[in-house]
C-alpha cells in the first residue's frame, strides 16, 4: 500500500527528530570512546558494553600480557569506529524509518478494514 505524501512527510520528520548525528557520536568517541559511549548513543549497547569490558579488563590486568592484549583490541576497535560511525548512523536511521513505515502501514490498513466493514445500521 502506498502512503500519502502527508504520511511520507510525517515519517521523514519523525526520522529527522529521532536521528542520531555523526557529530555527537564523534564527540563521544573522542572523549568517552574507551567506555563505548558512542556505540550506546548510536543504539548498539551490546558492542558498547563489549568495548567497555575489554577496556576495564585491560586496565585491571595491565600488568600481564593478557591485559595488554585486551587494551590493544579495544583501542583498535575504537579507532576502527572512526570509519564506521557514518554507516552505523545511516543504518540506525534506516531502521527508524522502516519501523515508522510499518506502523503507518498497519494503522492505515486497520482504518481501511474499519471502513470496509458493513455497518449494522439501516
Amino acid at each position: 500500500m502506498d502512503l500519502s505524501t502527508t504520511d511520507q512527510m510525517l515519517i521523514e520528520q519523525r526520522v529527522a527528530d529521532d536521528a542520531k548525528t555523526s557529530g555527537v557520536a564523534y564527540i563521544l568517541l573522542l572523549f568517552l570512546g574507551a567506555l563505548g559511549a558512542h556505540r550506546f548513543y548510536i543504539g548498539r549497547p551490546g558492542s558498547g558494553l563489549a568495548i567497555l569490558v575489554l577496556m576495564v579488563l585491560g586496565v585491571v590486568l595491565s600488568a600481564s600480557s593478557v591485559g595488554s592484549l585486551f587494551l590493544v583490541i579495544g583501542v583498535f576497535w575504537v579507532v576502527g569506529d572512526l570509519f564506521l560511525i557514518p554507516g552505523m548512523i545511516q543504518s540506525q536511521n534506516d531502521e527508524v524509518r522502516e519501523n515508522l513505515l510499518r506502523q503507518f502501514s498497519i494503522s492505515n490498513q486497520a482504518a481501511i478494514d474499519q471502513d470496509a466493514r458493513p455497518s449494522g445500521r439501516r
